[in-house]
């Protein structure tokens, strides 16, 4: 117990000292559209009665608080309950299940779909479940650490080509014809977006499945027309919820269910969370969401292109503010705080060494003087 202690303390103080340790906080419910009050915050909010702004969440479309979405969840939470009970292959397989994955097929014209309760698990069951040490698996540098997780844990030999580097995926799918392509649409922490069709053909043209990670792209950018063995979509970005899913053949689901442990031995989702995420992939065709985060992400950079701030390319709710250095990252973050601005600050291992950056998020529900205002306390900040 002793060793264990000791080598817990000693870890944490390495953490420190770098400047990249991790440490929770708890925000408190907001009344309106504001979405979270921050404790660092609560005494300004109290003072000028405008509470912490979030442009740190994933919540691109603004559904998390839609109150259709909610309404449906509520719905399903008086029809099911608040869980589900049990493991799907048990008894925790429900109707609202079911036409969640029906809902997911229909928009990705594809055959059939496989929810998990969190993107993680979700890819970690894929890489583990379709790869083992006899395989070779082509991937892009910056693939999320799911996959990178689940590759490891398959022991498949990963040969990784330079961020969206097109000849440097030739060059390895030619060394390992066949072998599996795994890519993002939009990557979590750059914000860009793949060469998608490029890569599809290439991977075609050798006869390499591709394995697609939709998570920051599902409901923004469209890819159903092309051939994706695998697909992960995450319900916790622009669809508001909670929860992911695998999306392929149905000779790809049936044998996830048979072999995928993370599926068989965990209680399936809740319904009511199924019934929420069902209602929000229903109103990404009805309300003009995409529109309205589309216009707001272009003045966004207007604003700070105007300013003289330099964003990382990007074309996607994901704005990254390249800092460097970890301390000066977390500084810029917190003094953005004290303003009313809650941003994300991104430091190693997440990005690599001496690329500390402020990823900014921005929603379809930022009203235009919200976003005119963290440009400008950002030109102030940076100066």
């Amino acid at each position: 117990m002793t060793s264990l202690l000791d080598k817990m303390a000693r870890r944490r103080e390495e953490l420190a000292r770098g400047g990249l340790l991790r440490q929770r906080c708890c925000f408190a419910a907001a009344p309106g559209r504001e979405r979270l009050l921050h404790p660092v915050a609560q005494a300004q909010a109290q003072a000028t009665g405008k509470p912490l702004l979030d442009f740190a969440a994933n919540d691109y479309l603004g559904l998390a608080r839609h109150p259709k979405v909610i309404s449906a969840l509520a719905k399903g939470a008086e029809i099911y309950g608040c869980g589900s009970g049990a493991s799907p292959l048990v008894s925790g397989y429900s109707e609202a299940h079911l036409k969640l994955e029906q809902g997911l097929c229909r928009a990705l014209g594809a055959e059939a779909a496989l929810l998990f309760s969190c993107g993680f698990a979700a890819n970690t069951a894929l890489m583990k479940t379709l790869f083992s040490a006899e395989d070779t698996v082509i991937a892009d540098k910056l693939v999320h650490a799911s996959m990178i997780d689940g590759l490891r844990d398959s022991k498949a030999k990963i040969r990784r080509f330079a961020h969206n580097d097109m000849a440097a995926a030739t060059a390895l799918l030619a060394r390992h014809p066949g072998s599996a392509v795994l890519t993002e649409t939009v990557f979590s922490m750059d914000g860009d977006r793949v060469p998608l069709g490029k890569l599809s053909h290439l991977c075609q043209e050798h006869g390499s499945p591709l394995i697609l990670d939709d998570a920051h792209g599902f409901g923004l950018f469209e890819s159903s027309s092309l051939p994706v063995f695998a697909r992960l979509v995450t319900f916790g970005k622009a669809l508001g919820g909670q929860g992911a899913a695998i999306v392929g053949s149905q000779e790809l689901i049936d044998y996830l269910v048979a072999n995928a442990r993370e599926y068989i031995y965990s209680t399936a989702l809740s319904p009511a969370c199924c019934m929420g995420v069902l209602e929000a992939l229903e109103l990404i065709q009805q309300e003009p969401l995409l529109e309205r985060l589309n216009a707001n992400i272009a003045l966004f950079r207007r604003s700070c292109q105007a300013a003289g701030i330099s964003l990382m390319p990007s074309e996607s709710p994901i704005q990254p503010l390249l800092v460097g250095e970890s301390g000066k990252c977390m500084a810029l973050a917190a003094r953005l705080l004290e303003r009313g601005f809650l941003v994300g600050a991104i430091r190693p291992p997440t990005v690599p060494q001496g690329s500390a950056r402020l990823r900014i998020t921005l929603s379809a529900e930022h009203r235009e003087q919200d976003i005119l205002a963290l440009a400008s306390a950002l030109a102030e900040l940076i100066a």
